[in-house]
C-alpha cells in the first residue's frame, strides 16, 4: 500500500479561506494573525467522494435533475416543549439537522442541551449524549440537580472521532449532543484536538453521518476572547444552524439568538431565567428589560425593537458630562459604538446640539445587543434628554432609524411594535411618518415625524 503524502495548507479562523503559505494577514478577508497550519492528506478528496455517494449523501455524480421533478417532503418537527428553544430553532427540531451553539463558559449550553434531551427521551425518542469534557458521574450530578429523569438517557465521554462515528452506525439513536466539538480528534491526522484541521475534520465527518442517519445532532462549542466561535468559520458553513448563548453570567437571564437557520427565521431570540431546577422560557421578556425602567429619571427612554418575529420593548439609557480628556469618550454597550459617533454628528448638524466637549455613554438594559438601525432615534432621544438634564413624558415608547440628513425612515413591521407598545400600558409613540397606523390604536397616541428636530421637539417641547 503507498504511503499518502501530506501538504501544509494555511486556513484563515475568520472566513476559512486557504493559502500555500502563511503571511500575518489574510488574503481573502484581510484579517490580521488569523491564518493557521492544515495539513492535507492527499487522496482525501477522493476517499470523502467515494463515501458521500456509498452513504448516500448524494445519489449519484454528474446527474443533472429538473427542479420541477424535485419531490418535496414535508417533514415533521420535533416539538421539545421549550417554547423559547423551539421558537428559535423555527418551531421545532428537524431530523437529520445539523446544529451549532455556542457562548461564554458556564452560561448554560450544556445545561439547556441536557434537557432538551431529558424531554426527547420523555417522548420514546432515542438519544445520546457524548462528552469529551465531563465524566458520566458529573452528567449525573447535573441531572439530579435539574431533577431531570436519568433513565433512558444514553451517556458517553469519548474524544476519539472514530469510535464515536462506530457507536452511531451502530445504535442510531435519533438526537445527539456532542460536548465540545473542540475536545474531538480523528486518528487519521497528526495534529492536536482543536486545531483548525481536526475541528473542520470531525465536524464534516459527523455532519455527513447525521444526514446519512437521520440524526439531529448538535454541536457545542468555544468561543474566543472576542465572543465568536473558536475554529475556522468554515464550520460554521457546514452546520444548518448557528446559535448564540447571550447574557451576563452574574445575571438570571440568558438570551439565546439564531445567527443561521436553514429551517427558520434568522434573528429569532430566545429568552429564558436561569433557576434551581435549569432554564426556564420567559413569555413576556419585556417585562423583564422594563423591570427597574423610571419614567422620571433624565436619559432614559423605551424601544420598540424588533427580534426576528417578535417585538420587545428595551430600556434605552444615556449619560452626557462634561469631558476633562483631550478626546471625548464614546462608549455604546449594547449598540454600535460607530454608529453611535454617527449619530453625534447628525445630532449637532441638523438639532443644534452639540457634544464635542461631552463624555457620551449609552447603554441597552438587560444585556440584549441591539443591531437594527431603528434604535436610532431612541438613542439620541436619550442623549438628548441628558443634556437638557429633563426626563422623557411618561409612557413614551420610540423607534426609527435618522438619516445622514437628519430624516426619520421608517422602521419594518411598525404595526407589531405600536401594538406591542399599546398592549404593555404606554400612552405615547413618536415613530417616522411612513409608519403612521392608517386606523388608531386604542390607548395610544402616535405623534409620527418627519425630521430629527421634530423628533426631539415632540419628545422634549
Amino acid at each position: 500500500m503507498a504511503l499518502k503524502k501530506a501538504r501544509t495548507n494555511f486556513v484563515c479562523t475568520e472566513c476559512g479561506g486557504t493559502a500555500l503559505k502563511w503571511s500575518g494577514q489574510c488574503p481573502h478577508c484581510k484579517a490580521w494573525n488569523t491564518l493557521q497550519e492544515f495539513k492535507v492528506t492527499q487522496g482525501a478528496a477522493s476517499r470523502y467522494g467515494s463515501e458521500r455517494v456509498a452513504q448516500g449523501f448524494v445519489e449519484t455524480t454528474g446527474t443533472l435533475q429538473d427542479l420541477g421533478d424535485v419531490t418535496i417532503e414535508d417533514t415533521p418537527r420535533i416539538v421539545t416543549g421549550l417554547s423559547e428553544f423551539d421558537r428559535v430553532m423555527g418551531g421545532g427540531l428537524v431530523p437529520g439537522g445539523v446544529s451549532l451553539i455556542g457562548g461564554d463558559p458556564g452560561i448554560g449550553k450544556s445545561t439547556l442541551l441536557l434537557q432538551v434531551v431529558s424531554r426527547i427521551v420523555r417522548m420514546g425518542r432515542k438519544a445520546l449524549y457524548v462528552s469529551g469534557e465531563e465524566s458520566p458521574s458529573q452528567i449525573a450530578l447535573r441531572a439530579k440537580r435539574l431533577q431531570l429523569e436519568p433513565k433512558g438517557l444514553q451517556l458517553m465521554s469519548e474524544v476519539q472521532l472514530e469510535q464515536i462515528e462506530s457507536v452511531l452506525n451502530r445504535v442510531k439513536p435519533e438526537f445527539v449532543v456532542l460536548d465540545s466539538i473542540q475536545t474531538l480528534f480523528s486518528g487519521d491526522l497528526d495534529s492536536a484536538p482543536g486545531s483548525v484541521s481536526q475541528v473542520r475534520e470531525c465536524a464534516a465527518r459527523l455532519t455527513r453521518t447525521a444526514k446519512r442517519l437521520g440524526i439531529t445532532l448538535f454541536f457545542v462549542g468555544h468561543v474566543t476572547k472576542d465572543g465568536a466561535l473558536a475554529g475556522p468559520r468554515i464550520l460554521e458553513h457546514i452546520v444548518d444552524t448557528v446559535l448564540y448563548f447571550e447574557g451576563d453570567t452574574h445575571s438570571n437571564f440568558r438570551l439565546i439568538r439564531a445567527f443561521k437557520n436553514r429551517f427558520g427565521a434568522v434573528n429569532e431570540l430566545g429568552v429564558f431565567a436561569m433557576t434551581d431546577h435549569g432554564l426556564v422560557g420567559v413569555t413576556n421578556p419585556s417585562a423583564i428589560f422594563l423591570s427597574e425602567y423610571k419614567a422620571n429619571v433624565p436619559g432614559s427612554t423605551v424601544l420598540v425593537t424588533q427580534e426576528g418575529t417578535r417585538p420587545l420593548l428595551v430600556e434605552m439609557q444615556a449619560l452626557v458630562d462634561t469631558s476633562h480628556l483631550p478626546s471625548p469618550r464614546r462608549l455604546a454597550v449594547g449598540v454600535d459604538a460607530q454608529r453611535l459617533a454617527m449619530l453625534l454628528a447628525v445630532l449637532h448638524r441638523h438639532a443644534g446640539v452639540a457634544c464635542f466637549d461631552q463624555d457620551v455613554f449609552v447603554n441597552a438594559v438587560g444585556g440584549v445587543k441591539i443591531t437594527e438601525t431603528a434604535v436610532d432615534l431612541a438613542i439620541l432621544t436619550a442623549i438628548y434628554s441628558s443634556i437638557r438634564n429633563k426626563p422623557l413624558p411618561k409612557g413614551l415608547v420610540v423607534f426609527g432609524e435618522v438619516g445622514l440628513a437628519g430624516e426619520i425612515r421608517p422602521a419594518p413591521r411598525g404595526q407589531e411594535r405600536l401594538r406591542e407598545a399599546a398592549k404593555l400600558g404606554f400612552s405615547k409613540a413618536i415613530i417616522p411618518r411612513a409608519n403612521a397606523p392608517r386606523t388608531p390604536i386604542e390607548g395610544l397616541e402616535v405623534v409620527a415625524v418627519d425630521r430629527l428636530s421634530d423628533a426631539l421637539s415632540a419628545a422634549l417641547p
